[in-house]
């Protein structure tokens, strides 16, 4: 017997490259799940939405408030955009959000982009709010991927997300693992920005660098790589602990970046390195990034396998859509093996749509 859901997954990550949309369609056999892309875009934020979504950790709670109505007003029209196009309508959409508050040790996550509006506005059922439940468990709420690596992407051996931060998915003995490893776009973003280049392409500015010692030390003796088990990054941290860094260093931009794209592969080798010859899934935009990929496969002893396009850039909405289908089927979205709490859980508010208006 097989199952067949249509469904329109969302994300926004903290890169802020934009506003992903995918629409996939998911199978359900004895033989487990399949996945199709039936249409995919990203809708780029506007330089005005784009600067609030990055300062929205100082702002003060009515600004909050208004800039979650904006940006969901902004998702839910997006997708009506999208929608105009498709020739079937999804069963309904399964948004993440976009995180602004990850602190889970103190019970804390946050991603804003409304359920309720964009039901309303599009008249579909849509899934939103997947980590809060994890976290009130005692979890981490992240990384919610690692279930969509098993179930979808489980061919290979190990899946590793290059967007604002870095994580990594792998089975080892019989188990999910998987955890933030380094910042990753954010970082380099952060300085190519410097440069007034919204980031460096292809790696090409960073590789004409050289390595700053000093700062390289400093970023690799950082306390969170010496953490164990269930562990997640948010752009907190990076604010109040790379950040200082990277400012506080005397080496130039493009030796900066020169730095950073070692950092992060070093980072990467050191938390994906397994038995030899291993594959390792690559995706996110900074597969995009040849020179970061070149140090990866440098540094590292898994063969890197990056897909077709489509995958690189919309694996993690294709990963939420999945979760919504987990989620509207009462079945486990979130592995406690993978986030650290107490039990296995399904995630996600739903709101109910009225039909397409």
């Amino acid at each position: 017997m097989i199952s067949t859901y249509y469904v329109l997954g969302t994300m926004s990550g903290t890169s802020l490259d934009g506003f992903d949309v995918v629409f996939c369609r998911f199978s359900k056999s004895t033989s487990g799940w399949d996945y199709q892309v039936i249409a995919a875009t990203t809708f780029p934020y506007k330089d005005e939405l784009r600067t609030r979504l990055s300062e929205a950790f100082h702002l003060s709670a009515r600004e909050f408030v208004k800039l979650d109505i904006d940006l969901s007003l902004f998702m839910a029209q997006s997708i009506q955009q999208f929608l105009l196009k498709q020739p079937i309508t999804p069963d309904f959409i399964a948004s993440h959000g976009h995180t602004i508050f990850h602190q889970p040790d103190i019970g804390m996550t946050s991603q804003i982009g409304r359920g309720s509006i964009l039901a309303a506005r599009t008249g579909l059922t849509t899934v939103c709010d997947f980590r809060t439940v994890d976290v009130a468990l005692g979890g981490q709420g992240a990384p919610l991927v690692p279930i969509g690596d098993a179930l979808l992407f489980g061919q290979y051996d190990a899946c590793l997300n290059l967007g604002g931060f870095s994580n990594i998915s792998f089975r080892r003995d019989g188990r999910r693992v998987a955890f933030d490893i380094a910042p990753c776009n954010i970082a380099l973003n952060y300085v190519a920005n410097k440069r007034n280049m919204p980031y460096d392409y292809n790696g090409d500015t960073a590789r004409v660098g050289n390595i700053d010692d000093t700062l390289l030390n400093k970023l690799n003796s950082l306390d969170y790589y010496r953490l164990k088990g269930a562990k997640s990054l948010g752009k907190e941290w990076f604010d109040a602990t790379f950040i200082p860094l990277l400012n506080a260093s005397k080496a130039s931009i493009i030796n900066q970046l020169r730095t950073l794209t070692e950092h992060i592969a070093m980072q990467i080798a050191a938390s994906s390195h397994g038995k030899d010859g291993e594959q390792m899934l690559v995706t996110g935009g900074g597969a995009h990034n040849r020179f970061l990929i070149e140090r990866l496969k440098s540094l590292g002893n898994k063969e890197i396998i990056i897909p077709d396009t489509k995958t690189i850039d919309f694996k993690e909405a294709i990963i939420f859509a999945f979760l919504g289908v987990l989620r509207m089927n009462g079945e486990v979205n979130c592995l406690r093996e993978v986030t650290g709490a107490r039990i296995n859980n399904c995630g996600g508010a739903v709101y109910k749509g009225t039909g397409i208006s």
